[in-house]
């Protein structure tokens, strides 16, 4: 019996820490496709306020794109800052490509681009909870060498932080010509919410369960 509880602990150790899995952290709507779109290569660059309810890890964003037909996305640079258009404290970076970047077709629009659904995953950015953040995106490079256009959906159906509301809509600016205070585009930030333990924890925890299950052997023997 007492086997059974303590290998019954362990599993339950075991899975506190496996990660949980990527949740909306802050939702911006869905795709439009069919409203208009700002480019975000060709020296361009489109920002986006989000938040978070809670201090949070993000994971990876969704967004939609607007590309000429028969088109991919190959990459895209993105930014997290306190600031539009890279401005700021710069808060994380990267390039987004290869395994960490999948482009999905949606439809073709009224204007004759293809509306295609973006993920990037693979990031791992602690942000802190009520504060105003920038997502930016720029550099895309896609398989033909086209233009690439960041999907506006003027935050119509945006949930804010995980369905709360706190947000909405996002702000939204550019860097095409007079392109201040534009409406705001289509995009999900995902991760985990809320705080892990900390790696200590579960060695101190663990110290505990082997002090126990020693004393417990040593009882045995002296019976």
């Amino acid at each position: 019996m007492e086997l059974r509880t303590a290998s019954l602990i362990v599993l339950g150790l075991t899975l506190a820490a496996i990660p949980a899995a990527a949740q909306v952290l802050y939702g911006n709507g869905p795709i439009n496709g069919t409203t208009d779109a700002w480019l975000i290569n060709f020296s361009y660059t489109t920002s986006d306020t989000f938040s978070l309810l809670n201090n949070s890890t993000v994971r990876g964003f969704n967004f939609g794109a607007w590309e000429t037909p028969g088109d991919e996305l190959l990459s895209v640079d993105w930014l997290i800052t306190s600031e539009p258009i890279d401005g700021g404290t710069l808060y994380a970076s990267g390039t987004a490509s290869g395994s960490n970047l999948t482009d999905q077709f949606v439809s073709t629009n009224q204007y004759g681009f293809d509306i295609d659904g973006i993920t990037v995953t693979g990031l791992n950015v602690n942000l802190n909870a009520n504060t105003t953040y920038w997502l930016n995106l720029q550099n895309a490079v896609s398989k033909g060498g086209n233009p690439v256009y960041w999907d506006e959906n003027s935050g119509a159906g945006c949930t804010g932080n995980n369905g709360m509301g706190g947000g909405c809509p996002s702000m939204a600016e550019s860097t095409c010509f007079e392109c201040d205070n534009i409406p705001s585009e289509s995009f999900d930030i995902n991760g985990t919410a809320g705080t892990t333990p900390e790696p200590g924890t579960f060695v101190l925890f663990g110290s505990g369960l082997w002090g126990v299950a020693a004393l417990r052997r040593k009882r045995w023997k002296s019976n």
